[in-house]
């Protein structure tokens, strides 16, 4: 049995947590902060409940497997997961909305003819069997198992419309591909390219520069479906927590971390702001680069030839959300998510991406997400609802309180396309900007040389580990469950295990 000293309670970090304890060890989190869940978060006003990070979860087979492996209770024995139908509803420039049924290949083609004309739903499921292809390809290497020491054969997209031999058959060489490349060529429809767009864009990539693998993203939510669990997402980090209680596991909340403490050349715990010690056969960090690199001597645990992450988050776009309370009740046949399109996508691209310094408010028309969960835990009562808006916004940092205060109010003017009449309904708002601390990167995906691939879970300090959005296999919920699962697999079965088979 080894003592394991875990730095951060986020979703990776408990799902590892929860795995080592399993396997007989003594493991203890120090979390710098008062609670668990990372950038899985709720806030609670008056009744009225609303998640601040994710809202949906898009690949549950992680948690049934995480909670499988850790207990006798499955997942669904400890939160009511539902899915959500329509999946989306998604409202395009122009006004034409379209509703898209969960994880219905053909439902998806009806609504997509219907809504948008004919030929258009086999259009967007040409282009989903493609992303399939790629989905096939690198499922093991970017979601079951380590980063492979040759990470640079990753560097070659393997989507199947960039044509050349090589890894997976696809290519000597480079694709140079990008998703928007991709949707103009065979998508063609300005509301199809929006609709793959849209899921880029919610995971913070720019589809200019994205590698067109990035067309995994849709296909993982059209194939296995869109998930709410009744309590918010914070319901699923709080059955972790308790499964890690379970199992065991130590907490220490307001524990601050400051450094990693070396021994022979190795991790041998960690030292508290405090100045007390804990010592550990193994440290695994669930922290951003900017925290980890001030810990570790030497600065960050990666050579100069592993994947390296920038040491700040500056580059990383946010998301700015507005949780109001409304009046009035939820229609039953209001949908749980909508996206309504940005009217000029061009100009949207350039403002969450394109150069500037400093803090920049979100463009004049973002591309707005609503949420309307029908959840009696997120109301006081059935005559009120909750919604939650969200917009990805430029990477700088907060905005002055009237900038604030102004896209908050542009956001909710936008939003009335799905929920007509909401600035009347509206009691009360609160306002949630960007900050460095819930900024999460995208999962990891193939292609562009390797820009788009997370530091290795593994580090060049023998007893170190990284799990987390910010290592591999990356950012979102089923990608922190599967960091968590590669960590506890190397820690157990040592440093030469390739993933389960």
């Amino acid at each position: 049995m080894a003592r394991i000293a875990v730095i951060g309670a986020g979703m990776g970090a408990m799902a590892a947590a929860a795995r080592l304890a399993v396997a007989g060890h003594r493991v203890a989190v120090f979390e710098s902060g008062a609670t668990h869940g990372g950038a899985v978060q709720r806030i609670e006003r008056d009744g009225f409940a609303f998640d601040t990070g994710p809202g949906l979860l898009h690949l549950p087979a992680v948690y049934r497997d995480l909670f499988v492996k850790t207990g006798r209770e499955p997942l669904e024995k400890c939160v009511e997961l539902s899915q959500v139908d329509p999946a989306s509803r998604h409202v395009f420039a122009g006004g034409t909305a379209v509703p898209l049924p969960n994880a219905s290949r053909a439902g998806v083609v009806e609504a997509l003819d219907g809504a948008l004309g004919a030929g258009s739903g086999e259009r967007w499921s040409a282009f989903i069997n493609r992303a399939r292809e790629a989905w096939d390809a690198t499922r093991r290497p970017l979601l079951e198992e380590p980063l492979r020491p040759d990470w640079q054969v990753l560097g070659r997209d393997p989507y199947p419309a960039v044509r050349r031999r090589g890894l997976f058959g696809l290519g000597k060489g480079p694709a140079t591909a990008t998703l928007a490349e991709v949707a103009r060529r065979e998508l063609a429809d300005p509301r199809l390219v929006a609709l793959l767009e849209s899921h880029a864009l919610a995971y913070g990539f720019d589809p200019r520069s994205a590698p067109a693998s990035a067309a995994v993203l849709p296909y993982m939510e059209q194939t296995f479906g869109s998930w709410y669990a009744r309590g918010g997402m914070r319901a699923l980090a709080d059955a972790l927590y308790e499964r890690c209680l379970a199992r065991k596991v130590e907490f220490s909340f307001g524990a601050e971390v400051t450094g990693i403490v070396e021994k022979d050349g190795r991790a041998a715990g960690v030292e508290l702001a405090d100045g007390q010690v804990a010592g550990a056969e193994f440290v695994v960090a669930g922290v951003a680069p900017a925290r980890l690199a001030p810990m570790v001597p030497g600065g960050l645990p990666w050579g100069a030839d592993d994947v390296r992450p920038d040491a700040r988050p500056e580059g990383v776009p946010g998301r700015f959300t507005v949780a109001l309370a409304l009046r009035g009740a939820r229609p039953q046949d209001a949908a749980h998510r909508t996206v309504v399109h940005a009217r000029d996508r061009a100009a949207e691209l350039a403002a969450v991406f394109g150069d500037g310094a400093g803090p920049r408010p979100p463009c004049a028309d973002p591309t707005v997400t609503v949420l309307r969960p029908d959840d009696p835990a997120s109301r006081p009562d059935d005559e009120h609802e909750a919604v939650t808006l969200s917009a990805t916004v430029a990477p700088g940092g907060p905005l002055d309180r009237a900038a604030t205060e102004a896209a908050a109010d542009r956001l909710t003017e936008i939003a009335e396309a799905a929920v007509p009449g909401l600035r009347e309904r509206v009691l009360w708002r609160e306002v949630l900007p960007p900050t460095d601390e819930a900024l999460v990167p995208g999962p990891a995906l193939a292609g562009q040389e390797g820009r788009f691939l997370r530091p290795a879970n593994r580090t060049r300090i023998p007893g170190l580990y990284a799990v987390g959005g910010w290592s591999h296999p990356g950012g979102g919920l089923a990608h922190a469950g599967m960091s968590g699962a590669i960590v506890a697999g190397l820690i157990v079965n040592g440093d030469d295990w390739r993933g389960s088979t």
